[in-house]
């Protein structure tokens, strides 16, 4: 008789290989960085290319554009890091700087990994998790949210009486540790965008300064002779020396680039984009952990008290038999008591490990919920069997709902529209711009005479200024030529891991819409096996107390209602968490979020 109702109690494991077969282990909590978006100011002419890691600051001018995601890894579809998980561990690649061009986009951000799609978190109904991405809308729009979601976590009030899962799941989409990180994420691709809008205002180089000693400089004002012997050179009488204070100033206003500012703020523009969709995945990954992490507690809960049912049962029957043995029945035997006491110290030992999955789900349910240490969390029950039959969507409605509603496929979306205007601004960086520059310069000494005529150089008490046309431009050709060509190809690889991961995304709805049919399949029919099982134990139990049944009809009987009991409430389980799974994976929306 093997009982395995507790043993499978509690099925999160904190791993990183994600899953989303029914009843597996959760998904990964690596969360990737998704890269960089870095749209700078104007830079100046003729600036070399910088090479440095993605991410870090990059001194003079240039932008890194939204990055898309990486190739996923199909790898096999019953394992764990299905299809449309990505391999997270890559080293992102070095950047290289734009040249010459005002607004011009710089260091292209390595490309984030993208990995196993969103979380679901929840089962059916109100409880339906999802994918709703806050920042699609034009950007900056979702500061708000960015600024409730992880922040509050201090400020959280503890649950009042026993939580569900939908406060769970909520609990779980907001407060959890690596949401905190990719809202922050997401508000730096905010700032970053900000960034590229006001790419084309000038920079202002203003230098201020004083100094000294100037030695006595003296004439008519006119540009003639010195009027005083200290103000001769080649001697050492300096005369009443003097200091000097000074300051100039520069600044370039692009006028027309030839398209490049607007295609650079149209890029950085994709930056939120990017970052609400992997903020996204990351809440919708902690509500399925947390789902998981419930429908584990209910499975072992609910294992215990078949374990107690069974238990009761065979003390029953033990009793029973010790009663015929003392009045030396021919019905049983001594084999018979020993019979018993295996299966009663088997169910014992089922009891110990359906109570540590107990435990460990609980305490799983506590770190997603980001409990106080000393803030009691208790739990509802649920029946994990479903009261009412459930009509599961069909393969081709589960596909295209993940379609238009997976956030890694809007970021890949965003991704490609920002490296397409990569690829504008390199093609445009062959042209010059135009620009309306700047200029002054204001010089005063104390020790020198302010010249008065126009004609006269005055290095000491000069006050000029001036506005004018300038175009400037590069004639580094062979550079230009070869950073076309590699931003074109990184769009074409984008467009190639857009395939790949739609794919990936395809194989994914499909295997979880498989397990779930089956799941759901194997529940019903495992449901029906304990209705016969209980009739034929109560059949078994009554034949053996008017003493018609032997033991070992008996034994089987329980044996086989265990089982099926088991059996029953594992099906369930992956039933529930098989409709979270779907869920996740086709991107629904959380009746929280809505």
């Amino acid at each position: 008789m093997l009982l395995t109702g507790g043993v499978a109690g509690a099925q999160l494991s904190p791993t990183t290989a994600p899953s989303n077969a029914p009843g597996t282990g959760a998904p990964g909590t690596a969360a990737p960085s998704p890269g960089n978006l870095s749209p700078a100011t104007i830079p100046s002419p003729g600036t070399s290319g910088s090479q440095g890691r993605p991410g870090s600051s990059t001194s003079g001018s240039g932008s890194a554009l939204p990055p898309g995601p990486s190739p996923v890894n199909p790898g096999q579809a019953a394992e764990a890091g299905n299809a449309a998980q990505s391999a997270t561990t890559t080293a992102p690649k070095t950047s290289t700087t734009m040249q010459g061009t005002p607004g011009a986009a710089a260091p292209k951000a390595g490309t984030p990994a993208v990995g196993t799609p969103g979380a679901a978190e929840g089962g059916p109904g109100d409880n339906a998790p999802g994918n709703d991405v806050s920042g699609n809308g034009p950007p900056g729009d979702s500061a708000s949210e960015v600024a409730q979601a992880p922040g509050a976590r201090a400020g959280t009030k503890p649950p009042q009486g026993p939580i569900t899962l939908a406060r769970l799941v909520a609990r779980a989409r907001t407060q959890d540790a690596r949401v905190a990180e990719a809202s922050a994420e997401l508000r730096k691709f905010q700032a970053l965008y900000q960034q590229a809008k006001w790419a084309w205002f000038p920079k202002f180089e203003i230098t201020l300064g004083a100094g000294g000693p100037v030695p006595e400089a003296r004439n008519n004002g006119l540009g003639g002779p010195p009027t005083t012997e200290a103000s001769l050179e080649g001697d050492w009488n300096f005369g009443d020396v003097g200091v000097t204070v000074f300051s100039t100033g520069n600044a370039v206003l692009p006028l027309y680039t030839f398209g490049k500012l607007t295609a650079l703020e149209k890029a950085g523009a994709q930056g939120p984009i990017v970052g609400a969709a992997l903020r996204e995945r990351v809440r919708a990954e902690a509500g399925f952990q947390a789902a998981q992490a419930y429908y584990g507690y209910q499975l072992a809960r609910a294992g215990l008290k078949q374990l107690e049912d069974v238990s009761k049962r065979l003390k029953d029957a033990s009793d029973r038999i010790d009663a015929l043995l003392k009045e030396d029945s021919d019905q049983v035997s001594k084999l018979d008591t020993y019979k018993l006491g295996y299966f009663r110290h088997l169910v014992e030992s089922q009891r110990a490990s359906a109570v540590q999955g107990e435990q460990f789900a609980l305490t799983a349910i506590r770190l997603l919920a980001s409990a106080a240490p000393d803030e009691p969390v208790e739990v509802v029950e649920e029946d994990l069997p479903l009261r009412e039959d459930v009509k599961l969507p069909d393969l081709e409605t589960a596909l295209r709902e993940a379609s238009e509603r997976r956030p890694e496929l809007k970021a890949i979306t965003a991704g490609i529209i920002a490296r397409e205007q990569e690829v504008l601004i390199r093609e445009r960086s062959y042209y010059p711009d135009l620009g309306l520059a700047g200029f002054y310069d204001i010089r005063w000494t104390s020790s020198a005479t302010r010249q008065r005529s126009q004609f006269a150089y005055d290095p000491f008490n000069d006050r000029t200024a001036g506005l004018g046309l300038v175009l400037r431009g590069t004639f580094d050709i062979p550079i230009k030529d070869a950073q076309l060509e590699q931003a074109r190809a990184e769009l074409d690889k984008l467009r190639a891991q857009e395939q790949t991961l739609k794919a990936g995304i395809q194989l994914e709805v499909t295997q979880v819409q498989g397990q779930l049919v089956a799941a759901y399949a194997r529940a019903k029919s495992f449901t029906e096996a304990e209705r016969n099982a209980k009739r034929w134990a109560t059949a078994a139990y009554a034949a053996f107390d008017l003493g018609t049944g032997d033991t070992r009809e008996l034994v089987d009987a329980f044996s086989a209602l265990a089982q099926a009991s088991a059996e029953r409430g594992k099906s369930w389980h992956d039933v529930r968490l098989g409709l979270a799974s779907l869920e996740r994976v086709t991107g629904a929306v959380p009746a929280t979020d809505e």
